[in-house]
């Protein structure tokens, strides 16, 4: 058989329905990682659904205790077929957001998969849900169609992504000889729209820090004291001005990426970042210099979460005794993000805020896998082939995902092909997937396995040269 015999085979699955009653049957179970009474409906994801898969497909399937969190343990599920061919590490998450049911419009509810014109309903559709069984079907189908996969595969599924995978870190550090492979190839995330297929390389790093001034232990009468009391909120607002603008630019030079490369500039000229979930951008906003899409993509943002001073329900006529701010770092790779808090205090200091605490709250990585790996290239092209449309290559997400388990714990290149879009919903009400995005995502996957099986070992013997010689300047 070939690979587009392949592909064909696996639309001729999606067109019979099949993958649309499996989906349906994993939408239906509660798995709310955010909740600490859905720990037995967790559990039956990985037994219900999972283990019965994967076994199917010549898996064999072993649970992982959670080192951090007990009650969200990880499943590993692995096919070896020769320990010559190259390995193949897949991963997705079973958890879900809460399912908000109350709030889901009329006729649809998060528990089962509801189809309207183009979409499916259901909490869990697009994260990750349906991503992570598109990439199982497509493993399907290429067992199906050469009797073997052609290359050995790990899939880590964990059930608690939506609580910051507690664990997953700690997992891949302890476990790194069973969890050892060659490449990551995976599914989450958006698309950069509908239409276009995407490939993107890793995930831009964050890190939360809380910024707090406390002048006295309650708050004074304004009109008896104002203008001999220090005013916590007002001191906080300016320290937050000297950090980041009135138009959203980072005033902390420690805390900027290197110049974005030439090489990331041409490949963001390929990549426009529009108006959607019927928000349009501010063009004014962040990054002199800068396009959107760089910004996005290329650059670092400081935003602020939250701000509170007083009591904002009930006003008083009083000036406060303390404020507070949460804030977040967005930041691309090379950004010194793990001397955050020294540079925040340097620069708060010189600016005349020695009064302001900092607290770094938490934080993790950026990566990226450099672009002009051949391994970006094998994968774009093939998606190309099979879809008939030019996909968008982002060097890394905007937001972020568990990305540097991979890529840093476990030396890992990664290769994300997400099945979703941005107005999917994910996180809010009315989750759905497109029907027509999973069906182009199996069709691709399907390739990209088909391929990987018969050429994955010269592929990645061109992806270590690569290292070997540097990668790109």
């Amino acid at each position: 058989m070939t690979a587009e015999q392949a592909v064909a085979r696996a639309t001729a699955y999606f067109d019979s329905g099949e993958f649309k009653r499996v989906l349906a049957k994993r939408v239906a179970i509660r798995s709310e990682s955010q909740r600490d009474d859905r720990d037995e409906i967790i559990q039956r994801y990985y037994d219900e659904e999972m283990i019965p898969a994967m076994r199917g497909l010549g898996f064999t399937c072993r649970q992982l205790p959670n080192p951090q969190a007990p009650a969200r343990p990880f499943l590993l599920a692995t096919r070896m077929e020769d320990p010559a061919l190259p390995t193949v590490l897949c991963y997705g998450h079973g958890d879900v957001v809460f399912g908000d049911d109350e709030n889901w419009r009329s006729g649809l509810t998060p528990w089962q998969l509801v189809e309207e014109g183009d979409r499916w309903y259901g909490r869990g559709s697009a994260d990750n849900k349906g991503q992570h069984s598109v990439n199982i079907a497509a493993l399907e189908q290429v067992i199906a169609a050469r009797g073997s996969l052609g290359f050995n595969c790990k899939f880590l599924f964990e059930m608690g992504e939506e609580v910051s995978s507690p664990g997953l870190a700690q997992l891949c550090r302890d476990r790194q000889a069973e969890l050892a492979a060659d490449i990551f190839i995976a599914s989450d995330g958006p698309r950069l729209n509908a239409e276009r297929p995407t490939l993107f390389l890793g995930s831009r790093g964050a890190v939360n820090f809380r910024l707090s001034i406390h002048a006295r232990d309650r708050d004074y009468h304004s009109g008896n004291w104002g203008g001999l009391l220090t005013n916590p909120g007002t001191q906080l607002a300016n320290a937050l001005a000297c950090l980041v603008n009135q138009h959203g630019q980072l005033q902390v030079s420690a805390l900027k990426p290197p110049a974005i490369s030439a090489a990331v500039k041409a490949i963001l000229d390929d990549i426009s970042v529009g108006d959607g979930d019927g928000l349009a951008i501010d063009p004014t906003w962040g990054e002199t210099g800068l396009t959107p899409t760089e910004r996005l993509y290329g650059w670092n943002t400081l935003e602020v979460l939250s701000f509170l001073t007083g009591n904002p329900a009930r006003p008083m006529n009083a000036i406060p005794g303390s404020a507070t701010a949460v804030c977040q770092l967005r930041f691309v790779v090379e950004t010194d993000w793990q001397h955050i808090g020294e540079h925040l205090r340097e620069h708060l200091d010189r600016h005349g805020f020695p009064q302001v605490e900092v607290e770094v709250l938490r934080g993790s990585p950026a990566t990226r896998l450099d672009p002009t790996d051949p391994l970006v290239g094998w994968a774009l092209g093939l998606m190309a082939e099979t879809s008939g449309k030019k996909p968008a290559l982002l060097p890394n997400l905007g937001g972020s995902l568990p990305n540097d388990v991979f890529a840093d714990i476990l030396g890992l290149p990664t290769l994300w092909v997400p099945h979703s879009y941005p107005a999917c919903g994910q996180h809010a009400v009315d989750e759905h997937m497109l029907k027509s995005i999973a069906r182009e995502g199996l069709q691709m996957m399907t390739r990209l396995f088909w391929d990987l099986g018969e050429q994955g070992s010269a592929l990645l013997a061109r992806h270590q040269a690569h290292r070997t010689q540097g990668g790109a300047k």
